[in-house]
């Protein structure tokens, strides 16, 4: 039966004394957002800022997709994702058009607020540093760092025209190179394994230039899983031990909490906090950030952050809104945050 509103207002007031981190209200920031999809296609930026505005998201990294999936002329029906069909998929560097037209667009109090980041480079190439570099050029100012770079990235590796891209190439090389010349984040798309190894398969693809380029800040996307990988082998018992030791041996690491690390690391299946994962972020308070991962539709953005929620509640306050919205602003580029107004 419910209680008499009275007892009803009562009780909910006592509830707030006694967990007061229920009463957290959020501004976040968006660490990982595609403004089109895999068709170079959009909802276009008035969407976009309605749903930043309605989900309390302050800032979002903005960029595009570096591929784009072929509608081959043996698929009768055009796909509506790059895993819809057996077509390939191949480097596009328009994407990074698109994006900067969008947001020059914009007037400067709403440019702000979106920080982008260029990704329409081939990162098997060893001209891609100097494709980056014309971009850079082309837009000075308007690039607040580089990704998201799709390297391991389950079965859309191989739908991708071209060599296997791999975080620690040599094409990778020249662009970290760069990356620290500029001063410039990067986003990096890395799995740490495949959809069926047991094991840490990939993990020195990463890990070398972690150590081989210290001044380059990394944003490991997804922290090196993916919902492919959960699939197949839902939890990666070595996923903590292994973020517990690069966190403390890289400084330059960076972790993006992105929709597919929420479950099932984040939060069990009840949907309470794993302890051990708040132990790590309160171990490494400024190294761990959030991102929607949407690719283009923007209708209901705000909801993969405040998803979240429940996680960040469990974190010592300076601790959850940092994760929500300063961790990602503090890896911009120096010169960038100094012009941040809110």
């Amino acid at each position: 039966m419910p209680l008499p509103h009275h007892r009803l207002l009562l009780a909910v007031a006592l509830s707030l004394l006694a967990y007061p981190t229920l009463a957290r209200d959020y501004h976040y920031s968006d660490a990982h957002l595609h403004y089109v999809d895999f068709f170079q296609e959009s909802d276009g930026m008035t969407p976009l800022l309605e749903a930043m505005a309605a989900g309390r998201i302050d800032h979002a990294l903005i960029s595009g997709i570096p591929v784009a999936k072929k509608w081959h002329e043996d698929e009768p029906k055009r796909p509506r994702y790059y895993a819809g069909d057996d077509a390939g998929a191949y480097w596009y560097s328009a994407t990074d058009v698109l994006v900067a037209d969008a947001v020059r667009r914009l007037p400067a109090e709403q440019r702000q607020r979106l920080h982008p980041f260029l990704s329409g480079f081939n990162p098997t190439d060893k001209n891609a540093d100097a494709h980056i570099r014309r971009m850079l050029e082309l837009d000075p100012g308007l690039w607040q760092g580089l990704g998201e770079v799709f390297t391991r990235h389950d079965d859309l590796t191989a739908l991708i025209y071209g060599d296997t891209p791999r975080a620690n190439n040599e094409a990778m090389t020249r662009v970290y190179h760069l990356a620290a010349e500029y001063d410039l984040p990067v986003l990096l798309h890395s799995n740490i394994t495949s959809k069926r190894e047991r094991n840490p398969l990939y993990l020195a693809e990463i890990e070398e230039p972690l150590r081989n380029h210290p001044h380059v800040r990394f944003i490991w996307a997804h922290a090196g899983t993916s919902m492919e990988i959960h699939r197949h082998q839902e939890q990666l018992d070595f996923l903590l031990p292994t973020l517990e030791r690069m966190l403390t041996d890289y400084p330059n690491l960076y972790i993006d909490l992105s929709w597919s690390v929420l479950r099932p690391y984040l939060l069990d299946k009840d949907g309470k906090p794993d302890k051990a994962w708040l132990q790590l972020v309160e171990q490494h308070p400024t190294r761990f950030m959030l991102g929607s991962d949407v690719v283009g539709r923007f209708e209901g953005l705000g909801d993969y952050l405040t998803a979240f929620n429940p996680f960040l509640d469990a974190l010592p306050e300076q601790v959850a809104r940092q994760v929500a919205r300063d961790n990602f602003l503090a890896v911009l580029p120096r010169k960038q945050q100094g012009q941040l107004t809110q």
